[in-house]
């Protein structure tokens, strides 16, 4: 996380940036080291240079999984803000994968539960969002395919539950959710008010802040299913913390100052700087307009 999070927006990442934001967070110098071999090792990262003065340039894999991340929190943004209502339809996808393809059938049923799919009973999984093109875009990268099935229904059962937010509660790990939410509002609401306070902050005190906030937001977001409001306990923590983070933000937006030129401003502030002006540009209108307000944007993303 602390990587990917300094990953500038030409791609490279400053190992003296690394080392004492690092630094700043109670990692060792080895520890940093042991993180870099690995990467490189694994074709994530190339390596020019030595010790601080070297630079780290992330692949093209690196650079593609790094971009999902903004538009999945875009998405929570929108329905904090009444912009993505639920249409009542869950969305089932169920696959029969042999014993001798077990490796298949593993990587396809991690890729459902990381879309924030439930599973019902053994191969079959259910989302209450549209997942089925990245469903689909799963089973053909693994060659799993003709052994999918997909379909929807507005009448889902299970046992006697059929009410859509008792069938959440049974379906999904709410209360765990929700504490990762807590936690992330904890972690959040000190470092807005240490970014919306008068001192100075430096550039690597900066950045830590935004790598705790990175890594704490991914922390929440990433088991989030991203159930529709309407399914979800009232009030629903997850929203009040992500409201901090986008305050957080732009608030780092601003000490910023737009900084960096010529690629050397972290990537991660171009993605979740945008993502922010657009939350606060909501909160600023109310809910009441935007709930009437659109964006062009309809898909549900992951």
């Amino acid at each position: 996380m602390l990587v990917h999070a300094l990953v500038r927006e030409d791609g490279t990442v400053a190992a003296d940036e690394l080392y004492d934001v690092a630094g700043a967070l109670g990692m060792s110098d080895q520890q940093v080291r042991l993180c870099v071999k690995r990467l490189v090792a694994e074709d994530r990262f190339t390596h020019e240079g030595r010790g601080r003065g070297a630079t780290l340039r992330a692949t093209g894999t690196t650079l593609r999984a790094l971009a999902p991340n903004a538009d999945f929190l875009g998405y929570a943004f929108r329905q904090d803000a009444g912009l993505a209502p639920w249409d009542g339809v869950w969305h089932l996808a169920a696959f029969a994968v042999p014993e001798a393809e077990r490796t298949v059938r593993n990587a396809l049923r991690e890729r459902l539960l990381h879309l924030g799919g439930a599973p019902l009973q053994g191969g079959l999984y259910v989302s209450a969002g549209a997942w089925e093109p990245y469903v689909e875009e799963a089973a053909h990268r693994l060659g799993a395919h003709g052994a999918l099935t997909l379909c929807t229904t507005t009448d889902l059962r299970r046992g006697d539950t059929r009410e859509p937010a008792a069938l959440a509660r049974e379906l999904w790990p709410l209360p765990e959710i929700a504490d990762r939410y807590h936690r992330l509002a904890r972690v959040a609401r000190p470092r807005l008010d240490l970014l919306t306070g008068p001192d100075p902050l430096t550039t690597t005190q900066r950045l830590t802040l935004a790598v705790e906030l990175a890594a704490e937001l991914s922390r929440a977001l990433e088991p989030d299913p991203l159930l529709p409001p309407e399914l979800l306990p009232r009030p629903w923590p997850g929203t009040e913390a992500r409201e901090l983070v986008a305050r957080s933000w732009a608030a780092l937006q601003a000490r910023d100052g737009g900084g960096g030129t010529g690629g050397t401003r972290p990537a991660l502030f171009r993605g979740y700087a945008g993502v922010a002006r657009e939350a606060a540009a909501r909160a600023a209108r109310g809910t009441t307009d935007a709930r009437g307000a659109s964006d062009g944007t309809t898909g549900w993303t992951r």
